[in-house]
């Protein structure tokens, strides 16, 4: 099963082997034994730092890593886009040292590494599943040796150049990671390109007084209503996660041709610059499949395979003392790790909220919305639960503390044989919530 699991990330581990094997075609050697000594090294470090350290820390230090390597790719992009128009910059010395066998040395080591990091978070129990661990390198081995293989057949015009190299290596560890919920990066960057820009117009219309302004119509708030969609973090975060990749296309798209000017045969002025362009072409192919990979981490990260726990809610009442009372054992068991939803009536108001035993083994009572998205609700899935509205992933450890997208807590008092929760409360609570967010509207109407 768990074999299974790691079908994603182990096919894109033998094509990052294989890109760095092509880009690098003078130093085999040295690229297959970093890429391997790199994958057990990452291997290692997270199987320690998960046993040393409570979930979040790893999986925190492996997604750091992602984003590091996102954000150097994004510079680069940049820089090659620069370089290609013909304009020098002091990055040189920079880039002579990627093409030596140090720097192809140390750019597929730390592809290992990252890549065996994520591979080993995606095994259930990676701190002592002992034979799922050595099926991993084992089957990371078979694959890099048949990388290997393919590699020497494939035919030597099919040149990549290391820019492309590094577009195809960001692209397959970005597509390996969005499978696994903790790590995936493209939802975290829509919520937060969302919540910016949320944030922005709000403290933008306060300053300038807009609500004050007689000329602001109807028709007006409804394009700034739209700044308020979750559809403009989507298409925000659509931009940043592709805009390096089409730079790194351009960029070679945009290299100059070799000077013919001292040529006098035009026959063999042509011959030569047709084998240019021709080249060029073949350094495209690495890149434009990148972007591909690309919109296939975005699909999977905005459609995970992923079932998630969602009860419905349960109705609950209160007693004449206004006290909600949920028992801890009966048709439902409150300290089985899962969040349990529940949904209290009161007055003509309700409030929905659900508890859950968190790993740490302390129950936590808390709304089933936050202070700042729309109240979709909150699902479970691998160790957190998700906002419905902004696919925020929070961590069952941090449940049950403010803040953020964290769902909302309650007050409560635990006893031996349940949770007690003032209703009024609860629903003065719920009400206070919604209405904080009450401008986070669908589509942004």
């Amino acid at each position: 099963m768990a074999a299974v699991k790691l079908i994603p990330q182990l096919l894109s581990w033998a094509v990052i082997v294989l890109v760095l094997l092509r880009g690098f075609p003078a130093r085999r050697p040295i690229v297959t034994a970093a890429c391997l000594s790199g994958f057990l090294v990452g291997v290692a470090g997270a199987v320690v730092l998960f046993r040393s350290f409570p979930e979040t820390i790893p999986f925190g230090v492996v997604k750091s890593a992602l984003g590091t390597g996102f954000l150097l790719f994004w510079g680069i992009s940049v820089v090659a886009l620069y370089r290609s128009t013909g304009r020098r910059v002091a990055t040189s010395g920079g880039a002579r040292f990627v093409t030596t066998s140090s720097g192809a040395g140390a750019g597929a080591l730390l592809a290992g590494i990252i890549a065996g990091a994520v591979c080993a978070c995606r095994l259930p129990g990676p701190d002592g599943n002992l034979p799922a661990l050595l099926t991993l390198v084992l089957g990371a081995g078979i694959l890099t040796l048949f990388a290997l293989a393919v590699e020497k057949m494939l035919p030597a015009s099919l040149t990549v150049s290391p820019s492309g190299v590094l577009t195809a290596v960001v692209a397959l560890l970005l597509f390996s990671s969005s499978s696994i919920l903790r790590l995936d990066l493209f939802s975290p960057l829509s919520m937060k390109v969302m919540k910016g820009v949320h944030d922005f117009v709000h403290q933008f219309m306060e300053s300038v007084l807009i609500p004050d302004h007689l000329f602001v119509r109807s028709e007006v708030w409804g394009y700034i209503g739209l700044l308020f969609g979750k559809e403009v973090g989507f298409w925000g975060g659509m931009v940043i996660w592709f805009t390096p990749a089409i730079l790194i296309a351009l960029a070679i798209s945009f290299e100059r041709l070799p000077s013919v000017a001292h040529i006098r045969q035009g026959a063999q002025r042509r011959k030569l610059v047709a084998a240019a362009i021709k080249a060029r072409r073949y350094r495209l192919v690495i890149p434009v499949l990148s972007v591909a990979i690309f919109a296939a981490g975005a699909y999977q990260s905005r459609f995970p395979s992923v079932e998630y726990w969602d009860p419905k809610p349960v109705p609950v009442s209160a007693n004449q003392e206004g006290e909600i009372f949920i028992p801890k054992k009966g048709e439902i068991d409150l300290e089985d790790g899962k969040l349990h939803k529940y949904l209290f009536k009161q007055g003509g108001q309700e409030a929905r909220f659900f508890v859950l035993m968190t790993p740490g083994g302390q129950l936590t009572v808390v709304l089933d919305a936050c202070s700042i998205c729309k109240p979709d609700g909150y699902g479970q899935a691998e160790g957190t639960v998700i906002c419905y509205y902004c696919v925020t992933l929070i961590p069952l450890e941090t449940v049950g503390k403010p803040g953020g997208c964290n769902p909302v807590p309650i007050p409560f008092a635990e006893r031996a044989d349940g949770v007690a929760i003032d209703g009024k409360t609860l629903i003065n609570s719920w009400s206070s919530t919604v209405s904080a967010t009450a401008r986070v509207k669908e589509g942004g109407k």
